[in-house]
């Protein structure tokens, strides 16, 4: 009888860590779970709580499917960065502000398995093309949409890294080039725009005048609390508010997607993240903007679809750059 291996993932983010297991052949999944980042707590704490995941997920796994530990190959993790992959360190990351950090060797030594490092939305945009929605297709650019804005861009079939483990930075590419200031340091970039918490702040400014909006009513008039989730809510419902800060989404999105197409002229772009709540409100939208902007033969030869792996992208695409690292061991 056929052995079963297993490697974990772990998709970190800037508000929370999900992590889970899946056997080698991507077959199955198990024991996906999430908990809060909460970064201000300091590097070494996230680390702890990333370990004890991996240890519940593997205990988890263990009753579900009767393996052994060493059944289990290693630990595939995706990450903000910029990052050195070589080195297996985050180099910077504006949403947990960590510098040089050592991610992938410390995670390796806390539960004693090897593990491998890679950007968070490379492993999102591999998981979607390995099992998700852009499966079957060579050319895929992948946009995480959540406390930032993360990319990542398969070529030819293969995960494409740059000069220096840099590409797909799409987040922090400049649709204005006077605009918002970003937490990277630059103006103008799609995440200021975009990403979750610009989408509640631009939310909240279109409330200051007063408007009525059941936005206020969804918060109990505390603007503070106010997240994207509520404006994709309330659009659904046919808010007006909500409604016009999607469209408004839909434009600076489609803009940077309209851009990417006519670079890469991708088969698909796979906007995965809470964004895919939004639906058609913002999709049909931004599918506009893109055709309004981009290259006729590009548009045409490209489908732009929600991902369909939704939490579990980035944990499936973090077994799959594991896997590409190692492939021998599967």
């Amino acid at each position: 009888m056929t052995r079963t291996r297993f490697v974990l993932g772990v998709d970190l983010g800037g508000t929370k860590i999900s992590v889970g297991a899946m056997a080698a052949d991507g077959s199955r999944q198990h024991a996906l779970h999430s908990l809060p980042t909460l970064a201000a707590e300091g590097a070494d704490a996230v680390v702890e709580r990333i370990a004890s995941m991996i240890e519940a997920a593997i205990a988890q796994t263990m009753t579900e499917t009767g393996a052994a530990r060493d059944d289990f190959l290693g630990v595939g993790i995706g990450s903000p960065g910029p990052l050195d992959r070589e080195a297996g360190l985050v180099i910077t990351t504006p949403n947990l502000g960590w510098h040089n950090f050592p991610l992938r060797d410390r995670v390796s030594n806390d539960v004693g398995l090897r593990a491998t490092l890679d950007n968070d939305a490379n492993c999102a945009t591999l998981g979607e093309w390995w099992i998700g929605a852009a499966r079957g297709t060579q050319n895929v650019v992948g946009i995480t949409i959540g406390t930032g804005i993360g990319g990542g861009l398969i070529l030819d079939g293969k995960l494409y890294h740059g000069a220096s483990d840099a590409a797909g930075e799409i987040g922090h590419t400049t649709i204005d080039s006077t605009g918002r200031r970003c937490k990277c340091g630059n103006y103008g970039c799609l995440e200021a725009y975009a990403s979750g918490p610009a989408i509640a702040d631009r939310a909240r400014e279109a409330l200051a005048g007063g408007e009525d909006s059941l936005l206020t009513t969804m918060v109990e008039g505390r603007l503070e609390h106010l997240m994207a989730q509520h404006v994709y809510e309330a659009s659904k419902k046919g808010d007006d508010v909500a409604r016009e800060v999607v469209r408004e989404t839909a434009r600076f999105i489609g803009t940077g997607v309209a851009n990417l197409l006519n670079i890469f002229n991708p088969n698909v772009v796979v906007l995965a993240g809470g964004v895919a709540q939004a639906g058609e409100d913002l999709f049909g939208p931004l599918r506009a903007e893109v055709r309004r902007r981009a290259f006729k033969p590009a548009v045409e030869a490209c489908r732009i679809v929600p991902g369909e792996l939704g939490v579990a992208a980035g944990v499936v695409g973090a077994v799959a750059t594991y896997l590409a690292q190692y492939p021998a061991e599967a």
